[in-house]
């Protein structure tokens, strides 16, 4: 790779993991991220173990890193208060997920910490914390558990990097859990502030954080900051603008990692034009 930041998109399965990984190559993503089965079910999904080598292979060979994202219905936080079968299927499908980006070389699976309806929130950071221990108890691969920062809509965890960093810490195998940052998240909970990057950097270091960064989701927002909307927009249209996501790139902890959009697909049904946009901001900024 000619470049220190890897910027990629979420691409579709259609046609196969191994499909998904061209995909993204052709149009010049250097990093990607796909879901391992039906975004929203959390049924288990047979490895359909021809594909999954197919992609390894071919990231292998390009050396095209690659993140999983669990399914929308994933809700940590809620424990067995929506009921024990629930609860038992998250847990499968998050081991499920971890065996298909294992057998795919991906770097891990990105989980949010979700919600809990309760007057008492700490529960939900205990229900978060068995959750993790349980499906990672007997997991032997190199995937990883990713946590991934929310947005500070109502009743959401997991908004602040010190969350982050303490659930980790207090999990059974914290070396099986990293971290996946989403910029729009952390700008709309004001856990991100463009003009005071340094600080959020500073506080990251303090914790912990950066040590254990392992991707990033790289979203410009549709609303202002402190909004707590999770309304992502195009690198540079939104109120972050290039100019703070340059800024934050800038920083060697965002080096060596999967960048990925997940923003609207351009005109041409791609991500081609977003990330074009933003390599050449990255190269007149001297940053690869």
């Amino acid at each position: 790779m000619s470049s220190n930041i890897w910027i990629g998109c979420h691409v579709s399965t259609r046609g196969g993991f191994g499909r998904a990984a061209r995909r993204a190559w052709d149009m010049g993503a250097v990093s990607f991220q796909y879901f391992p089965k039906n975004p929203r079910s959390l049924a288990w999904k047979e490895l359909d173990t021809a594909a999954a080598a197919d992609c390894l292979r071919f990231c292998l060979e390009k050396g095209l890193p690659s993140i999983a994202h669990t399914p929308y219905p994933v809700n940590i936080a809620a424990g067995a208060t929506r009921g024990r079968d629930l609860y038992e299927a998250t847990v499968a499908s998050l081991k499920n997920d971890l065996m298909i980006a294992e057998a795919c070389g991906s770097i891990g699976i990105v989980v949010h910490f979700g919600h809990l309806k309760s007057a008492d929130p700490l529960q939900g950071y205990k229900n978060i914390i068995q959750c993790l221990n349980e499906t990672l108890a007997d997991w032997q691969g190199k995937a990883k558990i990713l946590l991934e920062n929310q947005a500070g809509q109502p009743g959401s965890m997991g908004i602040t990097l010190e969350e982050l960093a303490n659930v980790r810490n207090l999990a059974d195998e914290p070396q099986k859990i990293a971290f996946c940052l989403d910029t729009c998240h952390a700008f709309a909970s004001n856990t991100w502030i463009p003009g005071q990057t340094e600080h959020f950097m500073e506080r990251g270091r303090e914790l912990g954080y950066w040590k254990q960064l392992a991707a990033v989701h790289l979203n410009d927002s549709k609303y202002p900051s402190g909004s707590g909307k999770d309304r992502h927009a195009r690198a540079g249209e939104g109120y972050i603008g290039m100019d703070g996501i340059v800024k934050l790139l800038s920083y060697p902890e965002f080096q060596h990692k999967p960048v990925i959009l997940e923003t609207e697909a351009g005109s041409d049904g791609t991500h081609r034009d977003e990330i074009e946009s933003i390599n050449r901001a990255l190269d007149q900024a001297k940053l690869r």
